[in-house]
């Protein structure tokens, strides 16, 4: 009995002490104490001068950016330092000031508005006179053909899905129409307006859900640091509007939610105009806004609350039901191919994620880990670490904005939580989908499995972007913020940003062409090609041809560039083969293609992103063999009509005849 009345009288031992000790700490980072000033003081002025410096800023950035570009196209040994110093300069300070605190909210409302103007410029600056992303060309071939025909609805052989959702072409073209801009100057306007458009929706969103202009900014300022936010949702694609029209429907349904029923009404109107323009959008922003209101819906009808919030929840419901319906009826009345379209992407995707798991042989390795310099790589990565550290410190603090109680210190916060007791569901709901970051993350081990986190990470950010913020207002920052608390965390955010940027394209730096790189390989050998087609051969021919050539084709070129050469055999089968055996001789005689296009280029390197003609291709370690690709040369009923040295065109229609 002595050893127990001396340990009860000298308290725990050491070992316990140091348990209970590491316990508090932890629940100390990540439990949900609300210690930190949400909003900044109303009646603060904006600071003009503060503005004019980041403008400044901005636009010595941006020339440097532009010089970047204008060495890489000579191969200058200053090309990164050029162009990143300008990156560097432009992100930089507009992070710092937007994420300090004692900002006035019309300033920072206004800078985030700048600086996605500015990021949208910095993609522009790539190729300031055309298109050239690989979905651009592909909705540019679809304005071009409803500009021409002027009717909807017309086949589009390297987007079937495409001409299902009009959207976007019908806005550009109307551009072009009443201003008679080119599609390229009409889509740029256009994108321009989308992306203010967006930023000041996302803001207005936070705003309603938090009721603070900080951490509505600093979740706009995160948000920013997702991977498509610089190039894949500023490209000429249906996204592009799509999460636009997404992100607005959301803002005027949160803000909507103390409006009198009379108001509220004609929010609900203004929300299924909304929703049924996104329903002939995308397909895949239309499926997570009714995912959004499903959940959202199932929140509300979870929540403990009184006889007075029952409208607001059949409001909600109401809302849910349109959100599903509209896009599951456009389907319905165009005969809309989605699930072929989306099923095998989605397959092959999550087959290589379980291969990659299991030890198997993946086909090919993350692009970013076989093009991009260490100094990008250690970027993305470290801006990884940051949101994994903000989601972590913010989580809970996260729930506990959304808890009926207020915000007492302790945990009570996430009890009340549990016992269905929250006063804004929308918090709740995305709080928990920002679990969605470490899957996306996990998905972009492949490169199938990619394209999946590619999409995913649009939609996840916007809740990414929520518990950051609040991890950041309410943990590192904190009430009375001094020393690296102000500073640490708005440098913290702008490498979340950088990181967006160095994870969205492998190679930001226009530089000369190489070999199977998407934007890369677009320079002027290939497009003068595709304009003599459209000009010696008439439009409308059915060319096949690799994936790059293909784009330029159909849209310089004006031609019928076709994918597979029939149905179920790809144009790869056809190229890379070192002798055309009777099998594919005898399919190609039978198929309706007129002209091969054969680029000698593929022959100098191992293309960049792994593939010469389709994603889904087996990874090449190799360059093509130039006599493989000049194989056609000796087939009876081929003529060779076209040869620049590099590149060769073939007129195949004497196989027809010989068929």
């Amino acid at each position: 009995m002595m050893p127990a009345r001396l340990t009860a009288a000298t308290g725990p031992g050491p070992l316990q002490g140091a348990v209970q000790g590491a316990v508090q700490l932890v629940s100390a980072v990540i439990g949900p104490d609300l210690r930190g000033s949400s909003s900044d003081a109303p009646t603060r002025p904006v600071n003009c001068d503060w503005i004019a410096a980041l403008c400044l800023t901005a636009a010595v950035a941006l020339l440097l950016v532009v010089a970047g570009h204008a060495a890489g196209r000579r191969a200058y040994d200053v090309t990164p330092l050029l162009f990143w110093s300008g990156v560097v300069l432009l992100v930089v300070p507009i992070s710092l000031r937007i994420g300090w605190p004692g900002v006035a909210r019309g300033e920072r409302l206004f800078l985030l508005f700048l600086f996605a103007e500015l990021l949208l410029y910095y993609k522009t600056v790539y190729s300031p006179t055309s298109f050239v992303g690989h979905d651009e060309f592909l909705h540019w071939v679809a304005a071009d053909d409803l500009l021409t025909a002027r009717r909807l609805f017309l086949s589009n052989s390297l987007l079937p899905i495409g001409p299902t959702y009009p959207a976007l072409e019908i806005l550009t073209t109307a551009i072009v129409n009443l201003t008679g801009l080119s599609v390229f100057l009409a889509g740029t306007l256009l994108l321009v307006i989308l992306k203010g458009t967006f930023v000041v929706a996302l803001f207005l969103f936070y705003e309603a859900i938090t009721g603070s202009p900080r951490i509505s900014a600093i979740a706009c300022l995160a948000y920013m640091g997702c991977m498509t936010f610089v190039i894949f949702d500023s490209m000429f694609s249906y996204e592009s509007l799509g999460v636009v029209l997404c992100m607005l429907t959301f803002a005027v349904e949160a803000a909507s939610r103390d409006f009198d029923p009379r108001a509220r009404l004609r929010a609900l109107g203004l929300i299924a105009l909304l929703l049924a323009c996104l329903a002939v959008t995308h397909h895949v922003t239309a499926a997570f806004a009714a995912f959004y209101f499903a959940m959202l819906a199932a929140f509300e009808a979870l929540r403990r609350q009184g006889a007075s919030r029952i409208g607001t929840t059949l409001a909600i419901i109401l809302i849910a039901a349109l959100a599903a319906a509209l896009p599951v009826l456009w389907v319905m009345a165009r005969g809309n191919p989605l699930s072929g379209y989306l099923g095998p992407a989605v397959e092959s995707g999550l087959r290589a994620l379980m291969r990659k798991f299991s030890g198997g042989v993946t086909h090919r390795p993350e692009v970013s880990a076989i093009s991009q310099p260490l100094g990008m790589r250690l970027t993305t990565a470290i801006a990884v670490l940051l949101l994994s550290l903000g989601l972590a410190t913010g989580f809970f603090r996260s729930l506990a904005l959304a808890a009926s109680s207020g915000a007492p210190s302790g945990w009570r916060p996430i009890g009340d939580i549990l016992k269905r007791r929250w006063r804004d569901s929308r918090i709740v709901f995305l709080t928990i989908l920002a679990f969605g970051f470490p899957v996306s993350v996990i998905l972009r081990l492949t490169q199938s499995a990619w394209e999946i986190a590619n999409r995913m990470a649009t939609f996840v950010f916007i809740s990414v972007g929520l518990v950051v913020a609040v991890s950041i207002v309410h943990f590192w920052q904190g009430r009375e913020a001094r020393g690296w608390r102000r500073a640490g965390p708005a440098v913290a955010l702008s490498i979340i940003v950088m990181g967006g940027i160095t994870s969205s394209a492998p190679d930001p730096i226009r530089g000369r062409y190489k070999v199977g790189a998407d934007q890369q390989s677009v320079e002027a050998m290939g497009i003068d090609t595709a304009r003599w087609t459209n000009e010696w051969l008439a439009a409308g021919n059915r060319f096949t041809a690799d994936r790059v050539n293909r784009l330029l084709l159909a849209s310089y070129g004006r031609q019928d560039a076709r994918v597979r050469i029939v149905a179920g055999v790809d144009t790869a089968r056809l190229f890379e083969a070192e002798t055309l055996d009777p099998d594919i001789l005898r399919v190609l005689a039978r198929s309706d293609i007129d002209f091969l296009l054969v680029d000698l280029r593929l022959s100098t390197a191992p293309p960049m992103l792994g593939f010469y003609f389709e994603p889904w291709q087996p990874a090449h370690g190799k360059a093509l063999s130039g006599s493989d690709l000049l194989k056609f040369n000796d087939i009876k009923g081929v003529s060779r009509i076209y040869d620049n040295g590099w590149i060769v065109i073939y007129d195949v229609r004497g196989l027809h005849e010989n068929s």
